[in-house]
């Protein structure tokens, strides 16, 4: 019965947020409020939601300073010589934008980091969508797909759960991996390309100049926040004048933001920040708060200009940090009521006994609903050993299964239950059901590329 009630918790939530029945907030809290009056266990429902709050608060943590943080960084014009360069490329075409987008993502991906990665990618590029009229939903998907693919970097996350969940070496799960991931990035890359083309043929193409005669009095202000165009030379102590129609396609090279002094210093305080984050040594939420705090300090000493950036950022924050603590509830209560133990449980069972050699392939092809309906977490310390139990029952290797386990990742960038998926659509102002519509069948297909390549070059 908790099986039953469990997967369909997950299609009820989905189905609401994609016909735009409720907002994602609203259908986070009342389904599984609901589902939990279901099973029974309504009573317990306030433990559920504090034990899944608990647990999450460090990510919201985390996720509030990181934008404050990086949204300082891109006003003050750290991230402007990539930016230029991605639009020196673009060059208002469609295809180029596109592509661009795939490259920028998976670029900034490096730093292991999914927020970081949508924060940085929608500032650069959502003027772009927004003053070619190009569909926002490619962007955002594109950017998920590609963040997807580079996630699995082993200080990414899933590789390093899934070393620990096995007692493996992470470089032996990673490393065989790359051409495999490599393939998944080449097709993320040219789908790309097709979904530009499809763009181009319905847009055509301008070039930067035109595009930008059209509206010459209009300049981007603030990207690290919401997107607004102020009058040419209007703007003034670093707030935005009222917001008009987005214009110009980049970082006002003007705007009073503009730190260019510090240039260096926020370079090296960001590359020790990123530094710090990789080699763990102290708990990202910690890290994101302390160089929040330092880099506001630095280059805002004033009150007043510290309180306007973090003014200009709060909206993010907000709808960010509350779609986090409202997917707590989710997550509280499909583990708090033992649904996703028992969803887990029945998947495993299920596998016929003449699978059990394959049991390399059938976790890749379980990895990718099981990580959008999971949590890594619990796919990775819940199911993944059971996985490889009965791999080695078959004489199929621990490595084998853990390097299948990361298939599924392309597509788990853009689970309900991913807080930097919020970030990403927030920013580039897409419904959640939209951006789930779209993406689903590609980053699906993307997993399946990983999957096919795995086998193909014997990885798996």
């Amino acid at each position: 019965m908790l099986t039953i009630l469990g997967f369909a918790m997950i299609a009820t939530f989905l189905v609401l947020i994609m016909l735009k029945k409720l907002s994602p907030i609203a259908a986070l809290v009342l389904v599984p409020a609901l589902f939990c009056v279901f099973v029974g266990k309504g009573a317990k429902l306030g433990d559920y939601v504090i034990d899944g709050v608990t647990g999450l608060a460090p990510t919201a943590a985390m996720l509030m300073f990181a934008i404050v943080y990086f949204g300082v960084m891109i006003d003050v014009g750290l991230f402007d010589p990539v930016v230029r360069a991605i639009l020196k490329f673009c060059k208002a075409d469609p295809l180029r934008i596109v592509v661009g987008t795939a490259v920028l993502a998976a670029i900034v991906s490096l730093d292991g980091d999914g927020s970081t990665t949508f924060m940085i990618t929608v500032s650069a590029m959502y003027p772009l969508y927004k003053r070619l009229k190009m569909s926002l939903v490619v962007m955002t998907g594109v950017a998920a797909m590609a963040n997807g693919v580079m996630n699995t970097l082993p200080w990414g996350g899933p590789t390093a759960r899934a070393a620990t969940a096995l007692k493996l070496d992470a470089s032996d799960i990673f490393v065989p991996m790359i051409p495999a991931l490599a393939m998944g990035l080449v097709f993320v890359l040219a789908l790309a390309y097709v979904l530009g083309r499809r763009e181009r043929s319905r847009l055509g193409v301008l070039t930067l100049d035109e595009a930008l005669a059209e509206e010459p009095e209009t300049v981007l202000v603030a990207a690290g926040s919401d997107t607004v165009a102020a009058k040419a030379g209007g703007a003034g102590a670093g707030l935005p004048e009222e917001p008009e129609e987005e214009g110009l396609q980049g970082l006002d090279p003007d705007r009073p933001t503009l730190r260019p002094r510090l240039y260096w210093f926020n370079a090296l305080l960001t590359v020790a920040l990123l530094t710090a984050m990789i080699m763990e040594w102290l708990p990202i939420p910690v890290l994101f708060l302390l160089g929040a705090a330092l880099a506001l300090t630095v280059n805002f000493p004033h009150m007043p200009d510290q309180k306007a950036r973090i003014a200009a950022h709060a909206e993010n924050v907000l709808n960010v940090s509350g779609m986090v603590f409202a997917a707590a509830v989710f997550t509280g209560v499909l583990q708090g009521t033992g649904m996703v133990d028992h969803m887990a449980t029945w998947l495993v069972d299920n596998i016929p006994d003449g699978m059990g050699p394959h049991m390399a392939f059938v976790t890749g092809v379980l990895s990718i609903p099981l990580t959008y309906f999971m949590s890594n977490d619990g796919f990775y310390f819940g199911v993944l050993p059971v996985l490889a139990e009965a791999g080695q029952a078959h004489g199929v290797s621990s490595l084998e299964i853990a390097r299948a386990s990361l298939v599924g990742q392309p597509l788990h960038m853009s689970s309900p239950l991913v807080p930097a998926v919020y970030v990403l659509v927030g920013m580039a102002k897409v419904e959640f059901g939209d951006h789930t519509r779209f993406v689903v069948k590609w980053a699906a297909l993307t997993s399946l590329v990983v999957l096919g390549a795995g086998i193909l070059f014997g990885i798996i």
